[in-house]
């Protein structure tokens, strides 16, 4: 059994590098020095669970448990959204150093090495281009990509190269020795909730597909212009929005999000001349998120030639849905039912880093139940007895796979 109150502990600890005390959000964004305390903290954790610890070409932070030219891996991220909760990506890497721990201090000696791994940046908030570490070790990273830029101009290249890390070349990031990952996450949904169930088997993840749109109309003065003679960018951009919304509402799975909406001039009497907004669309089909795509921008383009606006769109980052691996979900299934718990198998809406790994290896996910289906929020919670049920679910699974 895993130590319940070391790992609760830890979580709490973690919580605490970056947090905005006035709301209860964690802001903990890669290359920044909240990120790299929060480094330092988990590299000790790894260190007093036996294990070695070694960074990679693109700021992976990896803990070696075990020797063996096969590895198990076990991850997820540390880095936040803005205003982000305490337990998205950071529970999955601290229940595996806990899962690591408890069999250091078992002196379980596995028949494959165990990785745990902190991936760099999944969310992508600073960059507008997440999963960049698992894509990296898939070898699905380009140069072209590290050439994203945040908000001041600083491009993901620039920012690891004041981090000390040399990207160059990206193959020094691939991993081609994966046997088997596992990841534990919090649901960020309310199917568990609903089932009355602690925890549940991911069978799928789905694929996000990030757009950015670009609406260009004329900026003239507020009291100056006739209204049927406006160009306005952002009154386009508002019935371009709605327009997303409605033809999602006729999906029954597929969803799609605008969260990113940049104004200019952003005057208060100066009409928009110009807009970009972010598009965020999902589903595990992947011919059904290209038919959306097409269709999306289609509607969107009609919308700019009747209101006399421009319309540009470019992909920021389109990655495939994936299945986890059948064996694995069985084995999960098997460690749920040792705990006298229903097996309960479900779908994930949001990305993950395994999504990449599925690239190169069998992949296989437990969800944790959170509370309201809250996430990306202050609010996000996961009980502490659902954390600990779920830890020894994972460590029961893990010792089982490294036999």
């Amino acid at each position: 059994m895993i130590n319940g109150d070391r790992l609760l502990q830890h979580l709490q600890d973690l919580s605490q590098i970056g947090r905005n005390e006035a709301t209860g959000g964690i802001n903990r964004f890669s290359f920044t020095p909240e990120e790299k305390q929060a480094i330092e903290l988990v590299t000790t954790y790894m260190e007093q669970a036996g294990m070695r610890v070694t960074v990679d070409a693109v700021g992976n932070l990896i803990g070696t448990y075990g020797e063996g030219n096969e590895t198990i891996m076990l991850g997820s991220h540390i880095d936040t959204v803005p205003e982000g909760g305490k337990y998205d990506g950071a529970l999955g890497v601290l229940a595996a150093i806990e899962v690591v721990h408890t069999m250091h201090e078992q002196q379980l000696l596995p028949s494959k090495k165990i990785q745990v791994v902190a991936f760099k940046d999944e969310e992508g908030t600073r960059f507008g281009f997440g999963l960049l570490g698992s894509s990296a070790m898939a070898g699905l990273l380009t140069e072209e990509q590290l050439q994203h830029k945040d908000e001041v101009g600083i491009s993901i290249e620039e920012a690891m190269k004041e981090f000390n890390l040399t990207p160059y070349p990206l193959i020094n990031a691939q991993r081609n020795d994966i046997t088997a990952y596992l990841e534990m996450h919090i649901e960020q949904g309310k199917v568990l909730e609903n089932e009355d169930l602690p925890v549940g088997v991911v069978t799928g993840i789905a694929a996000p597909l990030w757009l950015e749109v670009t609406v260009t109309g004329v900026s003239e003065h507020a009291g100056a212009t006739p209204m049927p003679l406006r160009q306005d960018a952002l009154t386009a951009a508002s019935e371009m929005i709605l327009t997303i919304e409605q033809l999602l509402n006729d999906t029954t799975e597929s969803v799609a999000t605008v969260g990113k909406l940049t104004v200019s001039p952003n005057g208060t009497n100066v009409i928009p001349g110009k807009v970009t907004f972010s598009i965020d669309l999902r589903d595990i089909d992947e011919n059904k998120v290209s038919t959306l795509e097409a269709a999306i921008l289609q509607q969107l383009q009609l919308i700019a030639k009747r209101r006399h606006v421009t319309l540009t769109s470019k992909v920021l980052q389109r990655i495939k849905p994936a299945k986890t691996n059948t064996a694995l979900q069985q084995q999960l299934a098997t460690s749920i039912e040792k705990q006298g718990i229903r097996p309960y198998s479900l779908i994930s809406g949001a990305g993950h880093d395994a999504m990449n790994i599925a690239e190169i290896a069998p992949i296989g996910m437990l969800f944790v139940r959170s509370k309201d289906g809250i996430s990306h929020n202050p609010l996000e919670y996961s009980s502490d007895e659902d954390i600990i049920v779920a830890t020894n679910i994972f460590y029961d699974t893990v010792v089982e796979l490294a036999r």
